[in-house]
C-alpha cells in the first residue's frame, strides 16, 4: 500500500523510518514540527529516538488516504513488538508541520 502514499514528505519519512535514517527523518519535517502520541502531546526528539531510531522502528503500510496524509500501519520496534498505528501528517510548505499517531484497533 505504500504506492498510495503521494506526498513525498510523507513518504520520505515512511523510508526514513524503515532505512533507521533520523537526518532524513528530521529533514522531511519543519523546523517547528510538533506531534502526539495516542492524544497526547510528546517532545517530538525524545519520542522519535525511543520509539523509533533506539528501538529500530518498522513500519509497513496497510492502507493511505489524501495522498498518505493519513496512514494505517503495521509498526513494529524492538521495544513493543507488533501494533497496528494510525498516523495523521499536517503539511506545511511542503514538510510535515505535525503528525498524530496512536494504536488503532483491529482490522
Amino acid at each position: 500500500m505504500t504506492a498510495d502514499v503521494t506526498e513525498p514528505a510523507v513518504r520520505a519519512l515512511i523510508d526514513a523510518i524503515n532505512a533507521g535514517d533520523r537526518d532524513a527523518f528530521f529533514a522531511a519535517l519543519t523546523p517547528d514540527a510538533t506531534m502526539s502520541d495516542d492524544g497526547q502531546d510528546r517532545d517530538l526528539h525524545q519520542w522519535v529516538d525511543r520509539e523509533i531510531f533506539s528501538s529500530q522502528g518498522r513500519m509497513s503500510v496497510e492502507s493511505a488516504t489524501d495522498g498518505g496524509r493519513s496512514l494505517i500501519a503495521g509498526y513494529s520496534n524492538a521495544t513493543y513488538g507488533a501494533m497496528r498505528v494510525f498516523w495523521r501528517f499536517t503539511l506545511s510548505d511542503g514538510k510535515i508541520s505535525r503528525f498524530e499517531t496512536g494504536q488503532a484497533g483491529p482490522s
